[in-house]
């Protein structure tokens, strides 16, 4: 099994001297200092950063339901540290290809209502209920290409290719390559970890311009043929009193769209079964009971959430839970943390698939930012082990992960690798 501590101390978790946002061993776990953050010291300064982490549930969503304290509306350079480099990458976009704008996730109400229609346009519940033959087939293909060797490398073989295929079919580009929408989104996401270096954030930058040259073009084939998918939506639906979106907005939508498509889905499937192997028990009772199946998708998103948390810059001095937020300080809304709180899930340190209130997991977010891909990524996970499970016994790890389980990231929790043996039911 993993190296890695699975679970923290009861009650004393860890001393919050040791919470070094940068270093990746916390990054894999962060979550004994959380337990020590929320009882000590629930919104802390992180003295690598400079920005506060909020850890408790209730602070979080204060912060959610308070837009005017807490913007959404920031860029990179607002971030501190590297901003010379920060600036490269925005020049190179700008130069060749399209700045980056302010769009959908990254603006507050009421200027967010008018990004949220077009996006409710194209994820509703209806397209998404008709897309399950469509997942289940694909997750079919993807475990009939391992199930005779009785072993796979789960990360790479299963839980990247699953999403990626499907908002590759969405968003216009060939399935067959998905390793480069894959390249894109880490590219769009890596600046923002802060654990980069400066060659590495500008070339991000160039392979972000590969996305948006190819997005252009497909934008331009929908708007004279349009089609049944995301892209053909969003160039061509018009609202009353609106301008259409232009270029630059088109291009920054998709930039959320292809981050928010796979990578949160691709976590959450690794992380799924790396603690259902992790707690032998809750295996045998997801596989007595198939209607658990949907309890411990949220309960995955609960105990492992995908995005550690996200972002906010206090617009003016701000009093939270005790301590005071200056202006224009960065805000981390640490999901992970709150996820845990012991005010709001008992014995949250264990992870149960029967758990009563899993679903109040805030793993996608809540209020008007709340993640608009959230029942595709249920879809996905709900039919990946329902299939799994179906097709498999005796699953197991194939060896011991790393030290460093996860990839280097202050906000993404992506699993590095998950080997395993199985055998064919």
């Amino acid at each position: 099994m993993s190296t890695v501590a699975e679970k923290p101390a009861p009650a004393a978790g860890m001393p919050i001297e040791g919470f070094n946002v940068l270093d990746p061993k916390v990054q894999g776990c962060p979550y004994p200092y959380y337990q020590t953050l929320r009882a000590q010291c629930p919104v802390f300064q992180s003295p690598q950063t400079g920005m506060y982490y909020v850890t408790k549930y209730d602070d979080i969503r204060f912060i959610k339901k308070h837009p005017e304290l807490f913007s959404s509306d920031m860029t990179h350079s607002s971030r501190g540290g590297q901003k010379e480099i920060f600036n490269r990458h925005d020049e190179i976009l700008r130069t060749y290809g399209w700045a980056h704008v302010q769009v959908l996730q990254r603006t507050d109400p009421p200027a967010h209502n008018r990004w949220r229609q077009y996006i409710d346009r194209t994820f509703t519940a209806s397209r998404v209920n008709e897309m399950k033959p469509y997942v289940d087939e694909m997750v079919n293909e993807l475990i009939d290409a391992f199930i005779d060797r009785g072993e796979c490398e789960f990360v790479s073989e299963f839980c990247i290719p699953l999403p990626c295929k499907v908002i590759a079919d969405q968003l216009g580009l060939p399935r067959d390559q998905y390793l480069r929408l894959k390249a894109w989104s880490d590219a769009m996401l890596m600046p923002g970890g802060l654990m980069a270096t400066d060659q590495q954030i500008e070339q991000c930058a160039w392979t972000e311009l590969d996305a948006q040259h190819f997005f252009y073009k497909v934008f331009e084939d929908r708007r004279k043929q349009p089609r049944n998918d995301i892209m053909s939506v969003l160039v061509n639906t018009r609202f009353e009193g609106e301008a259409p979106m232009s270029m630059h907005e088109l291009q920054n939508m998709m930039h959320q769209l292809i981050t928010g498509g796979n990578e949160t889905t691709t976590s959450a499937i690794a992380h799924g079964l790396w603690n259902l192997l992790k707690n032998p028990q809750e295996m045998a009772k997801l596989r007595a009971d198939r209607k658990l199946i949907k309890n411990f998708v949220e309960e995955t998103l609960r105990y492992e959430t995908p995005v550690l948390g996200l972002f906010r810059q206090a617009t003016r001095d701000v009093e939270l839970n005790g301590t005071t937020i200056p202006k224009d300080s960065i805000v981390f809304m640490a999901y992970g943390s709150a996820n845990r709180d012991e005010e709001k899930f008992d014995d949250g340190e264990t992870f149960d698939v029967s758990r009563r209130n899993a679903g109040a997991q805030i793993a996608f977010g809540m209020g008007t930012h709340f993640c608009p891909g959230a029942m595709l990524a249920r879809r996905e996970m709900i039919s990946a082990f329902e299939i799994l499970l179906d097709r498999t016994d005796d699953i197991r790890l194939a060896r011991p992960l790393p030290e460093h389980t996860h990839e280097p990231s202050i906000f993404l929790h992506q699993l590095r690798e998950l080997p395993i043996t199985f055998k064919k039911r």
